[in-house]
């Protein structure tokens, strides 16, 4: 839903821009993440994150190799143990797959939040990059070619003011802050700007 909202609003931007802006300005496409991945910080970051999150692996991949044992112990040798034995095994599994499980989602939860700290960081300076470089270079809009989220775009296509004071417009609040009856008939547009 939200891929077609944000679709939707890059389609209604570029319908918006007057025919004579396409002549005056470039439109600009860029993906973000490889963007992000590929700078010195970013390939920094994710090594830094592959080092912090080596020894948890490990002791991930040690843990899983103790269920294997034992699982493969229940399963080769089940006439050798006694009954006693089995139930002591069974519940050691099931002891340890349960931390491999608790453990590996801890390690997974704190790796994503790591490392969406870190594009968030990264992301944020890439951004007022993209923000500065966009308007020097004469582009007017700049979408993400992986997620097409716009970045950048130029002012005279932001709809987004005039969106504000026309739904203000129609649904107006009372001081109460409670919802007025709206007008009874609609705001009429704007007249064009002349350029």
């Amino acid at each position: 839903m939200k891929n077609r909202l944000t679709t939707l609003s890059v389609f209604l931007a570029i319908m918006t821009v007057p025919l004579a802006a396409y002549a005056q300005g470039k439109v600009g496409v860029i993906n973000i993440s490889a963007a992000i991945g590929g700078t010195a910080e970013g390939k920094k970051a994710i090594a830094d994150l592959q080092t912090k999150f080596l020894p948890r692996q490990q002791e991930l991949e040690r843990l899983q190799k103790e269920i294997q044992g034992i699982q493969d112990q229940l399963s080769k040798q089940p006439s050798i143990l006694s009954d006693e034995e089995q139930r002591r095994l069974s519940r050691d599994l099931e002891d340890k797959q349960k931390i491999l499980k608790r453990s590996t989602d801890d390690a997974q939860t704190d790796f994503n939040a790591d490392r969406d700290e870190a594009i968030s960081r990264i992301g944020k300076k890439m951004v007022r990059i993209l923000g500065d470089y966009a308007p020097q270079n004469g582009f007017i809009l700049v979408i993400d070619g992986a997620q097409i989220p716009i970045y950048y775009a130029a002012k005279d296509i932001d709809l987004t003011g005039e969106m504000v004071k026309r739904y203000d417009a129609a649904n107006p609040v009372s001081e109460a802050g409670a919802p007025a009856s709206p007008p009874a008939h609609p705001p009429s547009p704007p007249a064009a700007k002349p350029k």
